[in-house]
């Protein structure tokens, strides 16, 4: 079977002859509340009562986006109070917040302001310095973050900085200690693996023609070529690559004899999760990686919008930041919450003995950039 030990596997195709997917997949918070409890740090009952939260939070958020139109300034989830927090420019803003169960604060810059402020940037490309290593929108402070490698810290990026702020962009600079990288493998003939790159599949989708496809990340299929299983089988040609300023999403087309997708992603402890949606988690909200280097490890969600400065020209935009370790080899791999699908692994630092930072390509816009439909349980 495909899905086994391929990195992130989720939509792994199943070769026939080989063992299928268990037809008693656990519910998933059965399957991932112990993943939760090592990484967040939660009780059993914890993690049941915050998955239940998390999922009434996103309700709330997706609402309230579209009710409070240029008023809206952002959303995060506040796990110490298990209650959804939702950033409002005008006082008037706050009764439809309360009145859909969620805190309300009142800040001066509304999420479309912030994102065009973010989007200076982004169209600065090539032209932000090396340092500067990315940067993303954060409701909770209402401002621009952008993150400065420490370690090569410059007068450019000092007064990349200071220029922003002069212009009026509520700006607030994070100096850190480590820089972003893709998470691709470069060790050949593992998991899912092209030439002698090894990276990890996504999610299982379908095209209006019937094509069946996996997604992963586009890093990982920019070369072009055929991509192989873990016993070096062909399962079919990548087919579209995207790595830059539209985002990290590569799709391979599943064409081997007697392959199948499936809904599932693996949890490297003998059991799987069964994708059901693609809703999106609000900032705040757990959320857990499955990879072909390290497994399954959780986090929390904390910034959209993440633009990432991998160097080498490689500025990657749209990315969600988490706080789930991740290594090389994990690129591509699928991120969800609860049994939602979140993303595809981009990019990030660290690694999973000492903890690090994530990004994730949302799953939602490489299905719509290539016009797919997830697959999932029962669908």
């Amino acid at each position: 079977m495909l899905v086994t030990g391929v990195a992130a596997a989720l939509a792994v195709p199943a070769f026939a002859g080989q063992p299928a997917p268990p037809e008693d997949t656990a519910p998933v918070q059965g399957e991932v509340v112990a993943a939760l409890q090592r990484d967040l740090g939660l009780t059993e009952t914890q993690v049941a009562d915050r998955l239940r939260a998390e999922a009434s939070a996103a309700d709330a958020a997706r609402s309230l986006s579209t009710t409070l139109g240029e008023r809206y300034a952002g959303a995060w989830f506040d796990d110490a109070a298990g209650t959804l927090v939702v950033g409002v420019t005008e006082a008037e803003a706050t009764a439809p917040v309360r009145q859909a169960g969620a805190q309300a604060r009142v800040v001066e810059h509304g999420l479309a302001e912030l994102r065009a402020a973010a989007g200076r940037l982004d169209r600065m490309g090539g032209a932000v310095p090396d340092e500067v290593t990315g940067w993303y929108v954060e409701p909770s402070s209402n401002s621009v973050v952008v993150e400065i490698d420490s370690t090569r810290r410059s007068e450019d990026a000092d007064r990349l900085v200071g220029t922003l702020r002069a212009g009026g962009m509520p700006v607030r600079a994070d100096w850190t200690t480590e820089a972003p990288r893709p998470l691709a493998d470069i060790v050949g003939g593992d998991p899912f693996t092209v030439g002698a790159g090894r990276c990890s599949i996504g999610f299982s989708a379908t095209g209006a023609d019937g094509g069946e496809h996996f997604l992963t990340a586009g890093h990982c299929t920019e070369g072009g070529g055929t991509a192989l299983d873990a016993d070096g089988r062909e399962i079919g040609p990548i087919s579209e690559s995207t790595f830059g300023a539209e985002g990290d999403f590569g799709l391979v087309d599943v064409t081997a004899p007697g392959a199948t997708l499936t809904p599932l992603v693996n949890r490297y402890d003998g059991t799987t999760v069964e994708i059901t949606g693609s809703e999106q988690a609000p900032v705040g909200a757990s959320i857990c990686r499955s990879g072909s280097t390290t497994g399954f490890f959780c986090g929390e969600v904390t910034a959209f919008d993440q633009t990432v400065n991998y160097g080498n020209g490689d500025i990657v935009s749209g990315l969600t930041r988490t706080t789930v370790c991740a290594e090389p080899g994990d690129s591509g791999g699928a991120y969800l919450s609860g049994t939602q699908a979140q993303g595809l692994t981009s990019g990030g630092s660290g690694d999973c003995t000492g903890g690090g930072v994530t990004f994730f390509q949302p799953v939602g816009e490489a299905l719509d950039a290539f016009g797919l439909t997830l697959v999932t349980a029962g669908g």
